[in-house]
């Protein structure tokens, strides 16, 4: 039995992160925080129960909220500002991280979003559910999803495809053989992969006309009618109106959203262009990502059932680590939001609370310039469940770009939020932002909202979501009250 010494391993991997270390200070410089890298943890732990709900880009991870607001984190040798029953803002809420965060450690937590969807998501993971309605509904909703597809032989169709892409693949894309003479040279996996794709296209053809499969999309209107071919559209139909029929209100949030990440899994992509779409697919096609010929999504119902069975275990485990206080995201304009007021509609023991107590100070990300369009992002959510979208109100969207006047413009709004806040917090607050600031734009929000950056912490980002890999850091400023 092979055995590895324990010591040399745990050389290695310090060998290994000292190394990052030093290469990464070298690129970014030495002012780098590297403690706030949170290398040592995985990406289960980053992701940890209901933070992994639906996917959400630009979210930060929730070790990053627990460090500043945790007051039992011994590395953080400023001090912690909150303490448990303090009240928190995020005026940029997002996914809801410290909303979720502020829940586990014990302090009550507001979040504001201008997206009704991203309101949705947050409050869905922060909300008290019951788990039992939740798992009946979904196993009624899976039993019709089943029966309508025995109808229309759609998995016979897809497990007979399966077998003969496994059969062709094993022949002409073998495992590890292949992917050793690409990176070798000796195949030229564009050319390659062109040639066998189109060999394998007369085999998918004849299964789908001898299933009588419709690929056929009549139109390209809305993000559903593009990306989605008639079948798995089909299933979104039967499902939505299933859920539909739920009565508990809150369990018709969270299969909602069980819903909405199972139909992101299913856009008509390949898999090398999930978080980029350029053009919907409907026909079998080599893949770059795997090294095989792949196919196109033809039911929902292995992500419906995995979602399902994911979601159920996440809350579950998070149900036992919450405490007994008030999380609520509100959805507006953080701008202009009375948010006492607006709380009052959604909690009013909350908001007695908040108006007798006050907010201590705001922990977010807020958006960046020109980085990303987030309603948009979540296009097929707000198709489907017809949702307003307000686009036009989002600070620094992708689609104004990252110009002078988008900088500007951003300036204005991020100021404005900080001015608007102000309003319902204590007077000596703390208010802790998580920016790339590369166009040093933050002093003058700062000076515009009233408010001193008191302290600056260079985080180095080393799990990024994009294809981009290098060295990125990110600045975490703490801003105080500026003195009359």
């Amino acid at each position: 039995m092979t055995q590895v010494s324990e010591q040399e391993l745990e050389d290695y991997y310090k060998s290994f992160n000292g190394n990052r270390e030093i290469s990464w200070r070298d690129k970014l410089g030495d002012d780098l925080n590297w403690a706030l890298s949170f290398d040592q943890y995985t990406e289960a732990e980053t992701t940890k129960h209901v933070h992994r709900l639906h996917p959400y880009k630009g979210k930060f991870i929730p070790q990053l909220v627990e460090y500043f607001i945790d007051d039992h984190i011994d590395d953080f040798k400023k001090g912690v500002c909150f303490q448990k029953g303090d009240i928190i803002l995020d005026p940029f809420c997002g996914s809801g991280t410290t909303l979720v965060q502020s829940n586990e450690i014990g302090i009550h937590a507001i979040g504001i979003d201008i997206s009704r969807f991203n309101s949705l998501i947050g409050n869905v993971k922060v909300h008290k559910h019951d788990l039992f309605d939740i798992q009946k509904e979904l196993h009624r909703i899976t039993i019709t999803l089943k029966n309508f597809l025995a109808e229309r032989k759609t998995i016979d169709f897809e497990n007979l495809l399966l077998d003969k892409l496994n059969e062709f693949n094993n022949k002409y894309f073998p495992v590890p053989d292949y992917k050793y003479k690409v990176k070798r040279g000796e195949i030229n996996q564009d050319i390659y992969g062109k040639e066998k794709e189109q060999e394998f296209l007369p085999t998918y053809r004849r299964l789908i006309k001898e299933y009588n499969i419709n690929l056929e999309q009549k139109k390209t209107d809305t993000f559903l009618d593009k990306w989605y071919i008639p079948p798995i559209r089909d299933e979104i139909e039967l499902v939505f109106t299933e859920v539909k029929k739920i009565e508990n209100t809150n369990t018709k949030k969270v299969v909602s959203v069980i819903l909405s990440r199972t139909i992101r899994s299913c856009r008509a992509t390949t898999h090398a262009d999930l978080a980029t779409l350029k053009e919907p697919i409907t026909e079998t096609y080599y893949c770059s990502k795997h090294g095989k010929v792949c196919k196109p999504l033809f039911s929902i119902l292995k992500w419906w059932d995995s979602y399902s069975k994911d979601t159920l275990k996440r809350l579950a485990y998070f149900d036992r680590l919450r405490t007994n206080t008030y999380q609520q995201c509100l959805t507006g304009d953080s701008r202009t939001i009375n948010i006492f007021q607006e709380l009052k509609k959604k909690n009013f023991k909350f908001a007695e609370l908040a108006e007798k107590q006050k907010i201590k100070g705001i922990f977010s990300s807020p958006p960046y310039v020109g980085l990303i369009d987030y309603h948009e992002q979540h296009a097929y959510a707000y198709d489907l469940f017809g949702f307003e979208r307000r686009d036009e109100l989002e600070i620094g969207p992708l689609f104004k770009g990252k110009g002078k006047e988008a900088r500007e413009t951003y300036v204005l709004g991020i100021s404005n939020v900080l001015n608007n806040c102000k309003k319902f917090m204590v007077k000596d607050y703390d208010v802790f932002l998580v920016a790339n600031d590369r166009n040093n734009l933050y002093p003058i929000i700062a000076e515009k909202a009233g408010m001193k950056i008191v302290h600056q912490y260079k985080r180095p980002v080393l799990n990024r979501t994009e294809k981009d890999k290098g060295a990125y850091s990110e600045i975490i400023f703490h801003l105080k009250s500026k003195p009359e």
